[in-house]
């Protein structure tokens, strides 16, 4: 079962890191939070589904921590590309490197029990991100910087409300609702900040809106939910570390980023790191496969 749920971490990482790239096409013609808006849209209407069939799962749209959790996740995604709007996106995705840190550092703080070569691992994959990301370059302002760090903080207290979440009826149920609660959250705020989004897109960036509706948004957010479920927080953790690796290698391959021999070395650092953290991950107490998302049955 493991062996699936690393599968599906690592599933999530690809998607939330194809987010980038796409995410720089489509601000060639829009703004970030309209963006991130039409993004989460999308990902609605393919969520609605899976949302509201069931009573069962409509009855998670009274749930607080459910609601809270889709909020908190729609503003972290609003200030993320906020920020990736003034960062090139090689440094916006390997600034996401140093979630995996914050994630351990918080599981064993609330009394997870993390291996030391997991902990091995978590170390190498974060200094791997941080050798790339070391500073901004041209394309980066140290405002956009911010924002993509304090993105960070704001997925961390998504996934810590998510710990709190009530039993779900299926492994879409929470993910398909916080992300209509996220799209909802999004709306008025990308409105307030920028009116109506422009519908008129070029072809290609429609593309790529319905690609990170779909694949980065809902099919990520599902894969990582029921994959963090059956391992270790920290261990779970680690394989955002596949998003950044993926921008970053969108970036040299698409938008000109320069390769460089830090880029190359962090990368080792990272599949290094992830590989050390499979082999690390120990088998859970019962207690503790609640660590990130409660188990889907």
């Amino acid at each position: 079962m493991k062996s699936i749920a690393f599968l599906a971490l690592a599933l999530a990482g690809v998607c939330w890191g194809l987010g980038f790239p796409t995410g720089k096409l489509i601000l060639t013609e829009t703004q970030a939070a309209h963006m991130v808006l039409l993004r989460f849209a999308v990902a609605a209407l393919a969520a609605a589904p899976f949302a509201l069939r069931d009573p069962k799962v409509r009855a998670l749209f009274r749930s607080p921590v459910v609601l809270a959790a889709g909020v908190l996740y729609g503003v972290a995604f609003l200030v993320q590309f906020e920020g990736l709007a003034n960062v090139s996106v090689t440094v916006a995705a390997l600034l996401v490197g140093a979630m995996p840190a914050l994630i351990a550092i918080s599981a064993r703080v609330l009394g997870e029990k993390v291996s030391r070569l997991s902990w091995a691992g978590v170390a190498a994959a974060t200094l791997g991100a941080a050798l790339i990301a070391g500073k901004p370059d041209g394309a980066s302002t140290p405002w956009g910087v911010a924002l993509s760090i304090a993105a960070l903080f704001l997925f961390l207290a998504w996934l810590l409300t998510l710990r709190r979440a009530p039993a779900a009826p299926n492994a879409m149920a929470i993910p398909a609702v916080s992300i209509i609660v996220a799209a909802v959250t999004i709306l008025p705020i990308a409105f307030f900040m920028h009116g109506a989004p422009k519908l008129d897109l070029s072809p290609p960036v429609w593309a790529a809106v319905v690609a990170q509706g779909v694949l980065a948004t809902l099919l990520a957010t599902a894969a990582w939910q029921f994959g963090a479920a059956q391992v270790g927080a920290a261990s779970a953790g680690v394989f955002i570390n596949i998003e950044p690796l993926i921008g970053a290698a969108c970036g040299v391959l698409l938008f000109g980023d320069h390769l460089t021999l830090p880029l190359l070395a962090g990368g080792a650092l990272i599949i290094g790191g992830s590989l050390a953290v499979v082999r690390g991950e120990r088998k859970a107490a019962p207690g503790e496969l609640q660590a990130t998302v409660p188990p889907t049955p």
